[in-house]
């Protein structure tokens, strides 16, 4: 039934994102720049809330735009109604609908899907990630110098030592591909399905990485915060990877050197 009511809430979503796409809609401004939301981000919102409240009336709801709806239950949906905004709003269809459901604190299934690129991901905590009904895989590159990562840029931040600017530059002055998506679910779900070796990012919301961490897991990846703990969505540090490269990349984060 959770599985159920999980794909039907990301379908609701996803169509309000596609009644949308490339039309007339309102975009305004959270706080810091360029962190937009729009009239699409709501009505996709309010969609999964229907479906999942149709079959879970009584269960914890928490979601970008609407923030925490508590209620006195062990089941908490984490919601992303459209990850990758700032593409969204300019066309471009790198973005997606994001919800993790979260039983006692222990993330226990996952659904990303993208209807532009007609990719619905989905995990099961101890039954695998996968991508349109076909089970997926992290790869199986060794060595942070071979691999292929993707990283994103927070709208604010301090330029610190080991900050997002300083661990970037390092990386690709080295040579080593480095791309920026510009939604983090995607990001870690295409770790999960072996197209990017690794993922990091510095300041991340529960919805972010709710559903996408738990779908690198149960690919067969590691995904924890920098100084190599397990991960949890409520703090903003993610490091997620194919496990092989984990503990060189967890290294050049905290300052570390770049080894070819």
């Amino acid at each position: 039934m959770f599985k159920q009511t999980l794909l039907a809430a990301a379908e609701a979503g996803a169509s309000e994102m596609v009644r949308f796409f490339n039309g007339q809609f309102v975009i305004s401004n959270k706080e810091g720049i360029n962190n937009l939301v729009t009239e699409a981000d709501h009505a996709a919102e309010k969609a999964i809330f229907e479906a999942i409240r149709k079959d879970f009336p009584d269960h914890f709801l928490l979601s970008e735009e609407a923030g925490e709806i508590i209620q006195d239950s062990t089941y908490k949906w984490i919601i992303d109604p459209i990850d990758g905004t700032v593409n969204f709003a300019n066309g471009i269809p790198l973005c997606c609908v994001s919800i993790g459901l979260e039983q006692e604190g222990k993330m226990i299934m996952g659904a990303v899907y993208n209807p532009f690129l007609k990719e619905f991901f989905f995990a099961q905590k101890g039954w695998g990630a996968s991508l349109n009904d076909h089970k997926i895989s992290v790869s199986s590159k060794e060595k942070v110098g071979s691999s292929c990562l993707v990283t994103g840029f927070p709208y604010t931040y301090l330029d610190a030592p080991n900050g997002p600017l300083q661990i970037f530059e390092k990386l690709i002055r080295k040579g080593i591909p480095v791309r920026r998506l510009g939604s983090a679910a995607i990001d870690l779900c295409w770790v999960a399905a072996g197209r990017f070796d690794g993922f990091y990012e510095h300041k991340l919301q529960a919805w972010d990485s709710a559903a996408g961490f738990l779908m690198v897991e149960e690919a067969g990846g590691t995904v924890t915060d920098f100084s190599g703990s397990p991960y949890s969505p409520y703090q903003p540090h993610l490091l997620a990877t194919n496990g092989k490269i984990h503990n060189e990349l967890l290294h050049i984060i905290n300052g570390g050197e770049v080894a070819l």
